[in-house]
C-alpha cells in the first residue's frame, strides 16, 4: 500500500468564478466520473464505490484507470442511498424496501441496512434494522454505528428524538446478522437540542464516534467517546453549517461540509469541503472551491486508508442534500 509522510502546506488554489467547477480543475484534482454521488474508498485506494443517483444502483470505478463497474443490476431493488465498503471487502447498503417518487422524502428515512458480497452473483442479505441517513463503517474491523430518528420507529421513540447504535457485523453460514448491539447516544440525554447522524469511526484506534448535530448553533461538528460517551463540540462556530463528512486517517482531522465562507449562513446549498483539526483547537484549512462557481458546490468527501486521496462529488446549490454530479479525486501529493 501506498505510504508516505502526509505534509499539508497552505492551500492557495482559488479558481476564478466560472460558469461550472469542473471547468480549469487545478492539477491535484481531476475528475473520475461524468456522473454519480456519495463515493467511499476501497481499502487498498484503488478502487471507489458510488451510488449512479440517490435510490440508484451501485457502481465501483477504478481510480486509476476510471473503468466503472455495476454492481447492483443481477437483481431487483428499489435503489440505494448509501453503499460502504466492510472491513472484509462485502458491502453495506442502505436502501428502501420500495420506492414512490412522490414520496422520496419518506423514503430517504425508511430505509434497511443490508450486505452485498459482490463476488458471490447473489442479492444483498438483510440486517433487519433501519438506518436514517449514513452509517458509519469501521475500517478495521466489522463493526457498525447507524441512527434511528423517531419517524421509523415512532411506537418506541418520542417525537424530535433520534439515537445512535453500534453493532458487530458476524456470519452464520455465510449469513450476516447484528451482533452485541447497544445504545451509543440519545439526543434527548444531550444538554442542547439537535437530530443525530452517525458519521465516521475515528483513526487510529476507533474510540470515538464523529456525527453530526444538525440544528444546534447551526450544525455543529461533534465526537462521542465509545466508553464514556463524554460529547465533544469540535467546530464551535454558530451560525454556521458544518457536516463532518471523511475522517482522515491519523485520526488528526475530519473533512466538513461547510458554509463558513459566507456571513450570512447560506447552509448546506452553499458548502464548500474544508478540513478541521480534532485537537479541540477548532483549527481550518480549505480544501475546495467549487461554490465559487455561482449555484455548485462540492460535497461528501471521503479518505482514502493510506492518506493520498480524497474523493468528492459536485453538486448544485438547489439539490437536495447527497446528490451529484459526478466523483472527483483530490491527490494531496500534487498539492502546491
Amino acid at each position: 500500500m501506498f505510504a508516505f509522510a502526509l505534509v499539508f502546506l497552505p492551500l492557495v488554489v482559488s479558481p476564478d468564478d466560472q460558469a461550472s467547477p469542473d471547468q480549469n480543475l487545478p492539477t491535484h484534482i481531476r475528475r473520475l466520473t461524468t456522473f454519480g454521488e456519495r463515493a467511499d474508498f476501497s481499502h487498498d485506494g484503488k478502487k471507489v464505490l458510488f451510488l449512479s443517483k440517490t435510490f440508484g444502483d451501485v457502481l465501483e470505478a477504478d481510480v486509476t484507470t476510471g473503468q466503472v463497474r455495476l454492481l447492483t443490476a443481477h437483481y431487483p431493488h428499489a435503489g440505494y442511498t448509501r453503499a460502504l465498503y466492510l472491513a472484509n471487502g462485502d458491502i453495506l447498503l442502505s436502501g428502501p424496501e420500495r420506492f414512490d417518487p412522490k414520496r422520496s422524502g419518506e423514503r430517504r428515512v425508511q430505509c434497511f441496512l443490508s450486505v452485498l458480497n459482490p463476488a458471490s452473483g447473489k442479492a444483498p442479505l438483510p440486517l433487519e434494522t433501519k438506518c436514517s441517513e449514513g452509517p458509519a463503517v469501521s475500517r478495521k474491523r466489522m463493526h457498525i454505528a447507524w441512527t434511528h430518528v423517531a419517524a421509523q420507529y415512532p411506537d418506541e421513540m418520542p417525537a424530535g428524538s433520534s439515537r445512535i447504535q453500534e453493532a458487530d457485523i458476524v456470519y452464520e453460514e455465510g449469513v450476516p446478522r447484528l451482533a452485541d448491539v447497544r445504545l451509543l447516544l440519545d439526543s434527548r440525554d444531550l444538554p442542547f437540542r439537535c437530530t443525530l447522524e452517525t458519521q465516521n469511526y475515528r483513526p487510529i484506534d476507533e474510540r470515538e464516534l464523529t456525527f453530526s448535530a444538525y440544528g444546534y448553533d447551526g450544525t455543529e461538528v461533534c465526537g462521542t467517546n465509545l466508553e464514556t460517551k463524554v460529547v465533544t463540540n469540535y467546530s464551535k462556530a454558530p451560525n454556521q453549517y458544518d457536516e463532518p463528512e471523511g475522517v482522515f486517517p491519523d485520526g488528526r482531522w475530519t473533512c466538513v461540509e461547510s458554509d463558513r465562507e459566507s456571513t450570512t449562513g447560506k447552509g448546506a446549498g452553499h458548502v464548500d469541503i474544508w478540513r478541521l483539526s480534532l485537537d479541540g483547537k477548532a483549527t481550518w484549512e480549505r480544501l475546495t472551491y467549487f461554490n465559487r462557481a455561482p449555484g455548485y458546490k462540492a460535497s461528501n468527501p471521503v479518505i482514502s486508508d493510506d492518506g493520498r486521496f480524497m474523493a468528492f462529488q459536485m453538486a448544485k446549490s438547489s439539490d437536495e442534500a447527497g446528490v451529484g454530479y459526478g466523483i472527483f479525486v483530490y491527490d494531496f501529493t500534487k498539492v502546491r
